[in-house]
């Protein structure tokens, strides 16, 4: 003890004090999360209407159930983490079995950040989305780096606790209800972004004949541009085909001097037939 480096100590010892801190923060992050979601759920019944306001509550509410997914996820993880230091500690203090299994203790933590982050970034993407400022596309890749972030958190969990503890079971079976939670999101997002889109762009109620008339004209041009430029892609997947199999053949006929030259055609004619062979 004498020989060890006594910055490392002071650092191993903060590392300890760091993962009750993480976990603490990460908390407040989920329950500052769902605190937000309610917010976002009154302002959207009472600035939104119809399909959107169906739409809008669809999606916070499943950012709901996976948020308390989340902290029962994080309380599960927090027992866990006791229960692995208790019994893995003996006479050394908690700071000194976090210091003792730092490389444990640093993924701990880095999954602990994960989980909390990716809390935060949910919410301010559903705020967005709710909002019409923001793509639902970002929504759905927050859910997939949740489901991420809580598989590293099990992970890190999992290393040293015991195959028999009912601890570990509590958390793996939260990771499967958080798994699930999110791809309810994912799907929520996904239903209502083909709901939105198709409202916005079939909803001609309201227009005058005119504006009708006008909105045809439009949509006509645009069909002309898309199909012009469909024409031009065409055009160019053929020739890059026609390069790619140049290359190809290249790469089987090499010249003596090392440069490729491409294979050549197969010739088109009347196919001969082989020769008898002779016997012995």
């Amino acid at each position: 003890q004498e020989l060890r480096p006594k910055s490392l100590d002071i650092k191993q010892e903060e590392l300890g004090d760091m993962v009750e801190k993480e976990m603490a923060s990460t908390s407040e992050a989920i329950e500052d999360a769902v605190r937000r979601i309610e917010e976002m759920m009154s302002q959207a019944r009472n600035e939104s209407s119809g399909v959107k306001l169906e739409v809008n509550e669809r999606i916070l509410n499943s950012c709901t159930a996976l948020m308390k997914a989340i902290r029962l996820l994080v309380t599960t993880s927090t027992n866990l983490q006791k229960e692995i230091v208790e019994s893995g500690r003996g006479a050394a203090t908690t700071q000194e079995f976090y210091a003792k299994n730092s490389r444990w203790t640093e993924g701990l933590i880095s999954a602990s950040k994960a989980v909390g982050w990716g809390a935060t970034q949910l919410v301010e993407s559903a705020d967005r989305v709710v909002l019409h400022t923001g793509k639902y596309e970002e929504l759905i890749v927050c859910s997939h780096e949740i489901a991420a972030s809580t598989a590293q958190l099990v992970a890190a969990s999992k290393v040293k606790a015991e195959k028999s503890s009912r601890n570990l079971a509590r958390l793996q079976e939260c990771s499967r209800n958080v798994n699930e939670m999110a791809a309810n999101v994912v799907a929520s997002t996904k239903s209502g972004q083909e709901q939105i889109e198709e409202k916005d762009t079939m909803d001609f109620s309201g227009m005058s004949l005119i504006k009708l008339k006008k909105e045809e004209m439009e949509t006509q041009v645009k069909v002309l541009e898309l199909e012009k430029r469909l024409e031009g892609e065409r055009v160019r997947l053929g020739e890059l085909r026609k390069q790619h199999y140049v290359l190809a053949g290249g790469c089987e006929d090499t010249a003596e001097d090392g440069e490729a030259r491409p294979a050549p055609a197969p010739r088109r004619g009347i196919l001969k037939k082989p020769p008898i062979a002779q016997k012995p």
